[in-house]
């Protein structure tokens, strides 16, 4: 029962590391293609390579596959990723933060009190 539980966590945990990958993967076509019809194209090329190995059982092999994968990942990813200007790392991030706390705004301009 241990053994099959064991067999059973590892093959779960490869399942998440596959899943990760192909996503990062698929976000990261998105910094290489500059035009929708050839990220389609990548996309569909990268999925083609995931699905060549679907039907692998031994666990050892799938590691391997994993490892490998996740390494041509790293040496591949786009040296200037694309950032959503207002999320973090973007050029709008905190362009405009709040002022500090304890620092009064004063708006009445030439106002009289």
């Amino acid at each position: 029962m241990a053994t099959s539980a064991g067999y059973l966590a590892r093959r779960a945990a490869q399942k998440e590391r596959v899943r990760l990958l192909y996503r990062r993967a698929l976000k990261d076509t998105l910094n290489w293609a500059v035009h929708r019809h050839l990220f389609y194209q990548d996309a569909s090329d990268l999925r083609e390579k995931f699905e060549a190995n679907r039907d692998v059982e031994n666990p050892d092999v799938i590691d391997r596959l994993i490892d490998d994968a996740e390494a041509q990942y790293r040496n591949f990813q786009h040296p200037d990723p694309y950032i959503v200007p207002w999320a973090p790392g973007g050029s709008k991030f905190t362009r405009n933060p709040p002022p500090p706390k304890g620092i009064e705004i004063i708006y009445n301009y030439g106002k009289e009190d």
